[in-house]
């Protein structure tokens, strides 16, 4: 199949641009090297996922996104900036910086449909939006597509401007010219390493079931594992990237719906403790916070110093 000009991928980057995507990166579907299978496999077989058996579920489209759209030619990777302007008070329980705004599916979803209806007016073929919930292995693929390489931590860091960023992918039968795969790596700096609360970060893998964010947001216990401490982290935990030098490049994001609102920065420990379930539905309604509901949060909350 004959790929479309360059001209048409730089095209592109720039109406990502003007719906708020920060970077954006093209790769040719193929399948993935044998090498991050076994890494990933390996890491499902010594139990790192804790309870998310999702992780565990169609390997064949982990191995090639072209299951999820026949015909796919190109993963088009897009970063959106989420590092907020203004923060919690650090004396009050936190919340993972992910989490202020509205709900990223929902934002990233609506302004990858809309580059989507734009690749197929002006190109052509089909296409199909995934945003974290489709089972992709993303930051493989923005490494693949040129945006950055992962870190020690996991996170895709971008030289230059951090890993604060929301990864989103649009699969499309059209064919356009693919970025060169980055190469690079978090040399032998070991920031993250040696400041996870949980002590989470090992040989370049995550054990979920030590880190903060899979325990406070995904582990549905009625209450943690013994000898669980949470210090002040109520929902999530940002320590990896928050000492990633990396980050000190980082800027404020200008997308509104990431912004938090007055009455998430209010939030202390007593408001929390008096949450009712009409006031959690309230402020949290399109919120990420929702994903824990009300009773995980509550026990979370019995966990922090």
């Amino acid at each position: 199949m004959s790929l479309l000009p360059s001209t048409c991928s730089e095209e592109l980057r720039e109406a990502a641009s003007r719906l708020g995507v920060s970077r954006l990166g093209i790769a040719s579907v193929h399948d993935v090297d044998e090498e991050q299978l076994k890494r990933y496999e390996e890491w499902i077989a010594e139990g790192c996922h804790g309870e998310m058996s999702y992780l565990d579920r169609y390997h064949d489209v982990r191995r090639n996104p072209g299951g999820l759209l026949p015909g796919a030619a190109s993963v088009i990777v897009c970063a959106f900036n989420y590092f907020p302007a203004l923060f919690q008070r650090g004396d009050v329980p936190q919340f993972a910086y992910y989490s202020y705004g509205k709900d990223y599916h929902e934002v990233v979803r609506d302004r990858l449909r809309k580059l989507a209806c734009h690749i197929e007016e002006l190109y052509g073929g089909e296409t199909r939006v995934c945003v974290d919930t489709a089972p992709i292995p993303e930051r493989y693929w923005a490494v693949e597509a040129g945006l950055g390489f992962r870190g020690v931590n996991s996170q895709l860091i971008i030289p230059g401007m951090g890993s604060y960023f929301f990864l989103g992918e649009i699969l499309t039968t059209a064919g356009f010219a693919p970025d060169a795969r980055f190469k690079g790596d978090c040399g032998s700096c070991g920031a993250c390493v040696r400041s996870c609360p949980g002590s989470a970060i090992k040989d370049g893998k995550i054990d979920a079931r030590r880190c903060l964010s899979y325990l406070t947001i995904e582990y549905r216990g009625e209450s943690l594992p013994e000898g669980t401490s949470l210090g002040n982290h109520l929902y999530g935990c940002d320590v990896c990237q928050q000492v990633c030098p990396h980050n000190r490049a980082c800027v404020p994001t200008d997308i509104e719906e990431f912004a938090p609102s007055e009455g998430f920065l209010s939030l202390d420990r007593d408001s929390i403790a008096g949450l009712t379930p009409e006031k959690f539905s309230a402020l949290f309604r399109h919120s990420a916070v929702k994903r824990t509901k009300l009773k995980g949060l509550m026990r979370n909350l019995d966990y922090l110093d």
